[in-house]
């Protein structure tokens, strides 16, 4: 374990990259097998191999500051602290909590990741002026610097700093899709783009939240403060990567269609609170899979089946009779109407299956 740390931490490192990625595949796949043979003679010390993974693939979010911390009134950027907690329009769509980072570096970080659930459009402005304000005091943007996550695509989320401020931005890199797959063997890419992206995701962001009901039914879970959680949602987006995999093998449409009905669920499981906007960057990116879930209920139905899938959105008084064990929030939206659709409605074969969705209290 000893020089697998010390490869994992060598910066820029091709090699280390596809390390880390090969072992969240380990992981991944050991999480299934586990699942699946329970009585197992090797469960023990798989449990234990699993402990020590999860230890050794914790990273340094790319926020990190490595060297002293400012105190928030030394902070060069503190006055984009203060201009993005005051903008009111900001705090309709992320609530009123206030940024928390202690360090220039964690700041410009926080920020950027929470623009990334706002809608495109003041995401957009708000990202000139980080940069703007950034400028003022000596840091420019760089996009050579990039904390990258595995996906189907390559994308510039948002650049990283240099000059006066120092910090790593965030990418979507296909190549380290294709290092995490190397345990996987074949798969089906966005699927699997998903679940390695989220692994990383959450890693490195702390206000994420699940609201998986096989997982937990009752409310929205901090995965920061509930690390059994967070280990057992990402098991559960596992274990439907798995199934979707096999359906796939049996070349049965409704099999497939059902496999990709929980695996959506599971993508639109990882949430915020508030939601992210359904036209920000999060909701764009999970709204790939119900683009991809819509294809496979088509599929379905030319092979001659009657299939129904409808997101459900709008009033919740509309739409509660076609959704079950749903969950309410008192922040984000407009009272009364649903935040986010975390399962479609689905009617196949004159076989009902409710939705779920968040909405927001009336109150």
């Amino acid at each position: 374990m000893q020089h697998l740390r010390q490869l994992l931490e060598i910066e820029n490192s091709e090699l280390a990259r596809l390390l880390r990625f090969s072992l969240y595949g380990l992981e991944a796949s050991l999480n299934q097998a586990r699942a699946e043979f329970p009585l197992d003679p090797g469960s023990k010390v798989c449990d234990e191999v699993l402990q020590e993974l999860h230890n050794l693939l914790q990273p340094e979010p790319p926020q990190q500051n490595t060297g002293w911390e400012d105190t928030q009134d030394e902070l060069k950027l503190n006055h984009l602290r203060e201009a993005f907690n005051s903008d009111s329009e900001l705090s309709y769509y992320l609530g009123n909590s206030q940024l928390q980072s202690q360090t220039d570096s964690d700041l410009w970080n926080e920020i950027q990741r929470k623009l990334l659930r706002v809608p495109e459009d003041l995401a957009t402005s708000w990202q000139q002026r980080t940069l703007d304000l950034a400028q003022e005091v000596g840091a420019i943007a760089d996009n050579s610097n990039l904390y990258q996550l595995p996906f189907i695509r390559d994308e510039i989320i948002y650049p990283g700093l240099s000059g006066t401020v120092q910090t790593q931005g965030l990418s979507l890199y296909q190549q380290a899709l294709s290092h995490s797959k190397v345990a996987q063997g074949n798969a089906s890419d966005l699927p699997a783009a998903f679940l390695f992206l989220y692994m990383n995701f959450i890693e490195i962001d702390p206000d994420l939240h699940h609201a998986l009901k096989s997982v937990f039914s009752f409310d929205v879970i901090s995965l920061y403060s509930k690390p059994e959680q967070r280990d057992q949602y990402i098991e559960a987006l596992s274990d439907r990567f798995q199934r979707i995999q096999k359906a796939e093998k049996n070349t049965d449409p409704l099999s497939i269609l059902r496999a990709w009905i929980d695996m959506d669920e599971a993508i639109h499981s990882l949430i915020f609170v508030p939601p992210a906007e359904r036209y920000s960057w999060w909701g764009k990116l999970q709204h790939e899979s119900r683009r991809i879930l819509k294809k496979v209920a088509d599929e379905a139905i030319n092979a001659g089946n009657e299939v129904r899938i409808r997101q459900l959105s709008g009033l919740y008084a509309d739409i509660c009779a076609l959704s079950k064990d749903d969950l309410q929030l008192d922040c984000g939206g407009i009272p009364g109407e649903v935040l986010t659709c975390l399962r479609v409605y689905a009617r196949i074969n004159q076989e009902e299956s409710p939705g779920r969705v968040i909405f927001r209290s009336s109150r």
